[in-house]
């Protein structure tokens, strides 16, 4: 299925989760948010959350500096 990940499509199997396609953008999951569909997707919803095709998630990583 085609999702788009922060503004690029990407392909994932049927069935992936939110977890499964933050894992795969980032490999460090702490200081991490993610948003589907322009709604936020608490990380203890992540495993259980699937995704359908033409979904939109966008992963955020939060940084230090000013």
């Amino acid at each position: 299925m085609k999702v788009i990940v922060n503004g690029a499509p990407r392909e994932l199997p049927e069935g992936a989760s939110v977890a499964d396609a933050v894992a795969s953008v980032t490999t460090a999951p702490t200081g991490v948010a993610a948003a589907l569909n322009d709604e936020v997707v608490r990380r203890s919803a992540w495993a259980s959350t699937v995704l359908r095709d033409d979904d939109r998630l966008e992963v955020l990583t939060a940084v230090q500096g000013g």
